[in-house]
């Protein structure tokens, strides 16, 4: 399908959905594909990624040569476990720099935009917060204490793992909030909130800074 026959296609499904006019509906299609433009052109940049020598050293390639490789084999065509499996397979590359590799082509290549994963799009933020695990960990399944930094949205508890681990459903259950926590000492301890299953890029971008900004006041709540 051309570009065109998808955009339009785009557009009607909108319409179908919002019950906007084609040319409302066009301009908000427009809007978004030029985002996701931006966002793709932005990723290809070798400051998103390690660097050449780093890449190298690792598996014998740099990043240009990774892609004129991974192109002649037609990788534009694959899925991504096609692509990592080839790497390891046919070009003896380690699984973390087979990811790594994989995930820098599709960006390259316009076929995976920020934060995108096979299922949806994720995010990621930590902090380091001075109070025992114990307490880090509390503050995220006690109801009660949760609702004293997390002002705007709600987490359900799914299973948890004392001072280690704990899984959310974030609002109507169409995300999960993945949370980990790390016993630095006595009075300190980190933890690292992954939110998955986002829908786009947007949400992505809009859930990474929420999470930053939440656990700003997660800290300022356990160490005021």
């Amino acid at each position: 399908m051309t570009e065109d026959k998808s955009f339009k296609r785009r557009v009607r499904a909108r319409m179908s959905k919002t019950g906007e006019s084609y040319t409302a509906a066009r301009g908000h299609v427009a809007d978004k594909r030029d985002r996701e433009r931006a966002a793709r052109t932005r990723l290809a940049a070798p400051a998103d990624r390690p660097s050449d020598d780093a890449v190298r050293a690792a598996t014998g390639k740099s990043w240009d040569e990774w892609f004129e490789c991974l192109d002649r084999w037609g990788a534009r065509d694959r899925t991504h476990g096609d692509i990592a499996r080839h790497l390891v397979d046919e070009h003896g590359v380690g699984g973390w720099w087979a990811q790594s590799v994989t995930v820098a082509y599709e960006r390259a290549r316009g076929m995976r935009l920020k934060h995108q994963q096979a299922v949806g799009f994720s995010v990621s933020a930590s902090k380091t917060v001075a109070v025992p695990v114990g307490a880090l960990f509390d503050a995220f399944v006690d109801d009660d204490a949760r609702a004293q930094w997390l002002t705007d949205g709600d987490m359900t508890l799914r299973t948890a793992q004392p001072a280690r681990s704990a899984r959310f459903d974030w609002g109507d259950g169409s995300t999960r909030v993945n949370v980990g926590f790390v016993d630095k000492g006595p009075s300190k301890s980190r933890v690292a909130v992954a939110h998955e299953r986002l829908a786009g890029a947007d949400d992505a971008e809009a859930a990474k800074a929420a999470w930053r900004r939440r656990l700003a006041q997660l800290e300022a709540y356990l160490e005021g």
